[in-house]
């Protein structure tokens, strides 16, 4: 799993480099955004915005790593591509999550 971490004002910036979260990847997806986490940064803010595909696994992960979190650290998702966004809207999900258009925070040179 293609992942990679950085922090900015906003928080941890996880940013998923993959099209696809989906039964295949979702046990390694967790354990990569897991692993990640563990950098400081609060809320973590995680950067769909190269997912194209995410099915009700894919879903799961997501809600796995933010009840891993815990309320004191919140999951924040940015950049949801449409399929994805029709997800979260169908489950209702995106009443659970706080959802950005883009990664908020984001320096002007990161770009």
């Amino acid at each position: 799993m293609d992942i990679s971490a950085t922090l900015n004002p906003a928080g941890l910036v996880i940013r998923v480099n993959e099209t696809r979260i989906d039964a295949a990847v979702a046990i390694e997806f967790k354990e990569a955004v897991r692993a990640a986490a563990e950098a400081p940064g609060n809320p973590v803010i995680l950067d769909l915005s190269q997912v194209g595909f995410l099915d009700s696994s894919g879903l799961g992960a997501v809600v796995a790593v933010m009840k891993l979190l815990g309320p004191e650290r919140p999951l924040q998702l940015a950049g949801l591509t449409p399929p994805v966004a029709k997800v979260f809207r169908l489950t209702r999900m995106d009443g659970i999550f706080t959802i950005h258009d883009s990664v908020p925070g984001r320096l002007k040179a990161a770009g």
